[in-house]
């Protein structure tokens, strides 16, 4: 997954989440040791246990691989027909129409919760990993610690940091556990922490809010950020709507909301 796909999906209002209060911006860039300690002592300063920082912090160095992969660019820059017909086959449509049946009435019931109907949610899950199948592998603590430190989008990354050592200091997570997509991206639906704090939910009822391992927990914390950002229940979800509208919250490039749209109605079928 490219830069791009990350910064369209920003959630602008993190300060009101449950993340710790940003102190003053950590100098970017230079001596790598100097600005992690700096930061190990802000996360303490913020409330984060030590024991949390030490356990996802201590020795963890820089990834050049992430810095290279940040500079790539035009993921969407494909037409709406390339994107669709690459990204959506017959397979997928399929699976997706048997995880709609099987899990009919979970579906039902986060509906009945969050108003957003099933097949948007397992369009958003199928393009987004697969069903789960393609979350990612790169350890989620290696990836922020090397964007924030780097001096490109530092005060993004470190919020996020930050906000990934919440999720590990509430329990929901460990520091092993949180492996993704190369700029942070947890989950079966590659939520960025600083939304994983915000909107995870845990809707399996196991104690934990955990998008990693469960889809449950995954597909309702997806509706909850939809609903967050004012999806309308009962509503329709085609282009031109008030909820086309929200699915760009979720991703602002037109031709991935519009495959949503198109592989939800393939889906209602």
């Amino acid at each position: 997954m490219i830069w791009l796909r990350v910064t369209l999906r920003v959630v602008f209002f993190w300060a009101a989440t449950a993340i710790p209060a940003a102190a003053a911006p950590i100098a970017c860039g230079g001596d790598f040791g100097a600005w992690l300690q700096a930061f190990e002592a802000r996360a303490e300063g913020a409330g984060i246990s030590a024991r949390t920082v030490s356990e996802a912090l201590s020795g963890i160095t820089p990834d050049p691989a992430v810095l290279a992969l940040d500079r790539r660019q035009g993921y969407f820059k494909q037409s709406f027909e390339s994107f669709r017909d690459k990204r959506v086959g017959p397979g997928k449509i399929s699976f997706g129409r048997a995880e709609l049946r099987d899990n009919a009435a979970m579906f039902d019931r986060i509906e009945a919760k969050y108003g957003v109907p099933g097949e948007v949610l397992v369009a958003i899950w199928g393009l987004e990993t697969g069903f789960g199948a393609g979350s990612g592998i790169s350890p989620t603590f290696r990836s922020l610690v090397t964007l924030a430190h780097d001096c490109r989008r530092s005060d993004f990354f470190s919020n996020e940091l930050m906000a990934a050592l919440t999720i590990v200091d509430r329990g929901d997570l460990s520091p092993q556990q949180m492996r993704g997509g190369w700029a942070g991206e947890i989950g079966q639906t590659q939520f960025m922490p600083s939304s994983y704090v915000k909107f995870a939910v845990d809707f399996d009822g196991n104690g934990h809010a955990d998008l990693i391992h469960s889809f449950p927990d995954a597909l309702a914390s997806t509706a909850n950020y939809l609903k967050g950002y004012g999806w309308k229940a009962g509503q329709p979800w085609g282009e031109g709507t008030a909820n086309f509208t929200i699915l760009h919250q979720w991703n602002k490039a037109d031709v991935y909301c519009r495959t949503i749209v198109w592989f939800a109605e393939q889906l209602d079928h």
